[in-house]
């Protein structure tokens, strides 16, 4: 049966993304030109957490599967999302809890198995101001929500969720400098997407996410082209 809609979850990549402190700049160099070649072809150069992008067991685990490695049947999975604008409007290091999920359960029913968990925050409308999207504005630090690592436990364990993924630029949140639910999601090769876009077009279940990555031998994750399709 065909989707009725398709919706891109991702950001276009470009020089002036936001960037995670230390992360290689993206860059784009012409080396054909319709005038002069007949042909347009550009060299890029970028991290390979840029922009929306996939995590894998290789970037916090050795010995860790690499992005290369991930079958191409778990790269499709439905999603839920999980709204916490208004809590991350009222605070930027908020973490998603275990109370917030379970409140969504009783409106929506449990978590499915297999799913990966979307947690919609609202700080896309941040993405064009780099040093506002990291939350970076006022102390230097960066602040902005994740998830916590208790709901994360709950939604792997009691759920069998096949990961998460966020519309800021990490799921542990601004302030968690030990990546604890990076590395707790990935102890498997399960799902972590970073950077999302576009989760307000999404309902809070029945789509289904289709993950195109490139598949870098060795990858610690890779730039992603993320697809939801709605029933």
């Amino acid at each position: 049966m065909l989707s009725r809609s398709v919706v891109c979850l991702s950001h276009p990549i470009h020089p002036g993304i936001p960037r995670w402190p230390g992360d290689p700049p993206v860059e784009f160099e012409t080396v054909a030109g319709l005038e002069t070649d007949g042909f347009l072809l550009r060299r890029f150069s970028l991290g390979e957490h840029s922009g929306t992008h996939i995590n894998a067991p290789a970037g916090f685990h050795p010995g860790g599967l690499d992005i290369a490695a991930y079958p191409a049947a778990s790269l499709v999975a439905p999603a839920v999302v999980i709204d916490a604008r208004e809590e991350s409007r009222a605070n930027p290091d908020y973490r998603l809890s275990i109370a917030h999920v379970l409140a969504w359960e009783r409106r929506h029913g449990a978590v499915p198995a297999g799913s990966v968990a979307l947690l919609f925050t609202g700080w896309p409308e941040k993405w064009s101001n780099p040093a506002a999207y990291l939350g970076q504005a006022g102390d230097g630090e960066m602040h902005f929500p994740g998830f916590g690592l208790p709901a994360v436990n709950l939604l792997l364990t009691e759920r069998g969720a096949a990961g998460v993924g966020i519309d800021t630029h990490g799921v542990d949140g601004g302030q968690d400098a030990t990546f604890a639910v990076n590395r707790r999601v990935l102890e498997q090769p399960r799902i972590v997407l970073e950077n999302l876009a576009n989760l307000d077009q999404l309902p809070p279940t029945g789509a289904t996410l289709v993950i195109g990555v490139l598949r870098l031998a060795g990858g610690s994750g890779s730039p992603v082209s993320v697809m939801a399709f709605l029933p």
